[in-house]
């Protein structure tokens, strides 16, 4: 049998021969227990640590520790062997230390030590009882990479993303900040479902990064954001130069299986210590930059100080919006709407003014945009729709004849899930028939694929309540929105009607558009219209309706009855 040496291994007994008891547990246990002399030779292995460094016993004993450690740390270790075999006191004995060893084949590995300094029979003697760590160390990479990275696309997450903004700004280094937002991609995954989103997803973590310099890291920091770092940059238009490239980089369509998706793009940036000397200030600030960049839709926006006062002026109005709506300061003005063969007023739309105690009246241009984002927005709009419809009764009751009400709705009335029935509950409380109220919707609610959004417009329809697509032309979502909701009218913008005289192509889109509702069976109402050569090339086109100040601008609810009364008396008996 293997004579034992050392204190701390099964000692020979009287005859020569160990404790039966105490080497069966020291040839078993799950660590491998390796024991060197002063000189740094090893003296004892255990079965454990055969198998573990690959070697079998004699070939082990008698030779330094150089054989299970790299080349690269053995100086490192004949440094501390020589110190403790000298007799001075090792700081790691008592302790448990994680290193690398390596195995016969070459191949390193990490373990964790734990060492014990003893005086044998020989002199000082060293043991280590070692545990092969690989697999824990393993499980710690792909936790690490669960807390750092995304798991769909690979790209870092918010948690590196901040960890590595913060370590930057933390050691004053010039750094930008872009962040990215998409737009439509809620409609892809509604309309393609989410696992075409998810491989659009991935797909974007390799064309973003290709778009800027390899040393700039791209983040996914949520559903449809993402976020590029750019550290030690020497010019503050690095990062407008970073973010124009990653706008051309959405010029292209992604190919995601049989579909061609072609997507908007959001990009705000900011370059801190300048625009935010912590985190948290300059997130802000690149947040503030992309509001404006989706403004302006499908651009990219840098932080600039006056958007700060936007910011200030933005609150400021919500706080006034919200006393506006609780003291009653909103009123409705109407447009006519004329046919253009009579000159009689058919309809008119409903507009909304705010009494403002100290600016006076204001248009919704002044106010509008922060509205319909305001937690009032939905109180507001059904006041608009009962109020409107309210006045359409009141005019019947005085001998008008019977108008079309337009209405324009806000997204967050369709969204809140009863618009059908608020709808109808309207028109029942003033006692007027379906077929008196016109809804205007807006590219913002025409976009939005759900069902949950078509279904009320359906039920409405079938009722017999009209709906306007707003602004036809403009947007994306001209032709799918007539082909998914049961529109009745298109309203052609004014962008088009003002140069209708002196732009062919814009004569030819009103012709078009003219001809389709024609075949569908829809009407069509031409907005903007302010000269009489409009009007006459219109009726040649065959448009039948307007609107524009050539007939009249929106005006309070007696002046609007007042200009109806005049057209019905200038218009010939047999027109």
């Amino acid at each position: 049998m293997r004579k034992r040496h050392t204190r701390g291994v099964p000692q020979p007994d009287a005859a020569g021969e160990a404790t039966p008891s105490l080497a069966g547990f020291v040839e078993n246990i799950e660590f491998a227990l390796v024991v060197i002399d002063a000189d740094g030779k090893i003296t004892f292995v255990n079965k454990t640590a055969e198998r573990m460094f690959g070697y079998d016993y004699d070939e082990m004993i008698g030779q330094t520790l150089d054989l299970i450690i790299p080349p690269r740390l053995r100086g490192a270790h004949e440094a501390g062997v020589a110190k403790v075999g000298s007799g001075k006191r090792s700081k790691l004995s008592g302790k448990t230390v994680e290193v690398t060893a390596q195995r016969r084949d070459g191949n390193e590995f990490p373990i964790e030590l734990s060492l014990s300094v003893w005086n044998g029979p020989h002199g000082v003697a060293m043991g280590g009882l070692i545990r092969d760590i690989s697999d824990r160390r393993q499980r710690d990479i792909r936790l690490h990479r669960l807390a750092h990275q995304d798991a769909l696309t690979g790209l870092p997450n918010r948690f590196q993303f901040d960890m590595r903004l913060e370590e930057a700004l933390e050691i004053g280094e010039q750094t930008a900040v872009l962040l990215i937002d998409l737009d439509g991609f809620r409609r892809i995954n509604d309309t393609l479902g989410h696992a075409t989103g998810d491989t659009l997803l991935q797909a974007l973590a390799v064309r973003l990064p290709a778009a800027v310099e390899a040393d700039a890291m791209v983040a996914r920091l949520g559903s449809d954001e993402f976020a590029v770092l750019l550290r030690r940059i020497d010019d503050p238009a690095t990062a407008a130069a970073a973010a124009r490239a990653l706008l051309q980089s959405f010029d292209k369509p992604f190919g995601i299986g049989d579909h061609l998706l072609k997507l908007g793009v959001s990009i705000g940036g900011a370059v801190g210590p300048r625009d935010g000397g912590d985190l948290e200030e300059l997130l802000a600030s690149a947040d503030l930059a992309l509001y404006r960049a989706r403004q302006r839709g499908s651009s990219y926006c840098m932080f600039e100080p006056s958007m700060l006062n936007a910011v200030a002026v933005r609150r400021a109005l919500q706080d006034e919006l919200l006393r506006a709506i609780g003291a009653g300061e909103f009123t409705l003005h109407y447009q006519p709407q004329v046919c253009l063969n009579s000159g009689r007023v058919v309809g008119a739309e409903a507009l909304l003014r705010w009494n403002h105690p100290t600016r006076g009246l204001l248009e919704p241009a002044d106010f509008l945009a922060v509205l319909e984002t305001h937690s009032g927005a939905l109180t507001v709009g059904n006041w608009i729709l009962d109020e409107a419809c309210r006045q359409s009764a009141v005019w019947r009751a005085e001998g008008l004849p019977a108008l079309r009400m337009a209405v324009n709705l806000f997204a967050v009335q369709v969204n809140a899930g009863n618009l059908a029935e608020t709808v109808m509950a309207a028109l029942e409380r003033h006692r007027l028939p379906s077929r008196a109220l016109e809804l205007e919707i807006t590219e913002t609610i025409a976009l939005d694929n759900e069902e949950r959004t078509l279904a009320p417009f359906r039920e409405l329809a079938t009722a017999g309540v009209g709906l306007a697509f707003d602004d036809f032309g403009t947007g994306h979502a001209a032709l799918s929105t007539i082909k998914r909701f049961p529109l009745t009218v298109l309203k052609i913008d004014r962008s088009f009607v003002r140069d209708l005289l002196n732009e062919p192509r814009d004569a030819a889109i009103v012709r078009a558009v003219l001809g389709m509702a024609n075949d569908m069976a829809m009407t069509v109402v031409a907005e903007g219209i302010e000269t009489l050569a409009h009007e006459a090339v219109l009726l040649g086109m065959g448009c039948r309706i307007g609107q524009g100040y050539l007939y009249s601008k929106a005006i309070p609810a007696d002046d609007f009855a007042a200009l109806v009364k005049r057209r019905e008396n200038s218009v010939p008996r047999d027109s």
